[in-house]
């Protein structure tokens, strides 16, 4: 082979390779998982090009204007000059009617397949390893087409506006499902998931023991006189009543009751043995009521209205049964 012949197939494999490089990094910066990239960027010791990663992808409009320009520059300028040096050496040779269309199709063919489809394929199968490498390139590009990318943000000004990783509850509902389905996470896992959005619907109400059901005490009554109410019901907590309408005085465990009866003190009332206890308004969000409970030793809330009457009573138990899927609502 001449040394012509070989000049234009080395120029071939350059132009071919750079379009390659350009379309795979730009498959796999539109294809790789922000939230794993910003990840690998918050660690302590960050993985290499992690952060100069989550910072292009944080202007991606001007990082894919770099790569837009890159590979427009290999496919259309590298194009018109291997079409112009080919030209000159098959008329050089005397073959350019027959060589040349041969060799522009077959050009074509290649960049097409290995200059866009095959390497945009790769990059977004292997998008967090190509992006990754690619950074510090995609970097330095950027440095040198500075002032030619300004030039584009002033008349594209869409260019500038930078993405903001977010996410919203649907999108995290589908990633778990998906996630599920692919056997990435747990089924049970990715129903938790679920449940724990639907805490944000559900209030004290909806959960609540009602205070016809709810286990109450009148607080001037002796616990002897109470003794086969107290050993025929077995709720942890029960409402210590006052003397007036909706008065509660506090909550009394079983516990604290039975052991008084059992040491000889039934001349004892409940609210003798009652505890101090929050109240909640039946409208708070079970999200927040369960947050609430981090740290109490009781875990139990009395429900009121909003006039301040006593509704139900609400335990921990209750917000965490909607987790665990026992919770079932009535109302449906």
């Amino acid at each position: 082979m001449s040394s012509d012949l070989l000049a234009l197939a080395i120029l071939v494999i350059v132009v071919v390779a750079g379009s390659a490089m350009c379309s795979g990094v730009e498959a796999a910066l539109l294809t790789v998982n922000p939230l794993r990239v910003h990840e690998l960027a918050a660690k302590p010791r960050p993985v290499a090009g992690a952060k100069l990663l989550a910072k292009l992808r944080k202007r991606l409009g001007r990082t894919l204007s770099v790569l837009v320009i890159a590979n427009n520059g290999f496919n259309i300028f590298g194009s018109l000059m291997l079409g112009g040096y080919s030209a000159f050496i098959f008329e050089k040779r005397g073959i350019s009617g027959i060589a040349l269309p041969i060799f522009s199709i077959g050009l074509t063919i290649l960049v097409i397949l290995l200059g866009e489809i095959l390497p945009k394929s790769l990059g977004s199968r292997l998008a967090l390893k190509v992006s990754l490498a690619s950074a510090p390139v995609l970097h330095l590009l950027g440095l040198i087409m500075h002032p030619l990318v300004l030039l584009l943000e002033q008349l594209l000004p869409v260019i500038t506006v930078e993405n903001e990783l977010s996410t919203d509850e649907e999108e995290i509902r589908q990633l778990a499902r998906l996630g599920s389905q692919k056997g990435q996470i747990e089924a049970d896992e990715a129903a938790m998931i679920a449940k724990v959005f639907q805490l944000n619907d559900l209030t004290a109400r909806d959960l609540m023991t009602p205070r016809v059901a709810a286990p109450t005490l009148n607080g001037s009554t002796k616990l002897e006189a109470l003794r086969s109410n107290l050993l025929a019901h077995n709720a942890q907590w029960w409402v210590v009543l006052g003397q007036e309408v909706d008065k509660v005085l506090g909550v009394a465990s079983r516990e604290s009751l039975l052991t008084a009866l059992l040491k000889g003190r039934g001349h004892l009332t409940p609210a003798d043995l009652s505890e101090p206890v929050e109240f909640v308004p039946e409208m708070i969000r079970a999200d927040r009521l369960l947050t609430s409970f981090r740290g109490d030793k009781k875990g139990v809330r009395v429900v009121v209205d909003e006039f301040g009457g006593f509704v139900g009573l609400i335990g921990a138990e209750a917000v965490l049964a909607v987790l665990a899927g026992w919770w079932r609502n009535s109302k449906s």
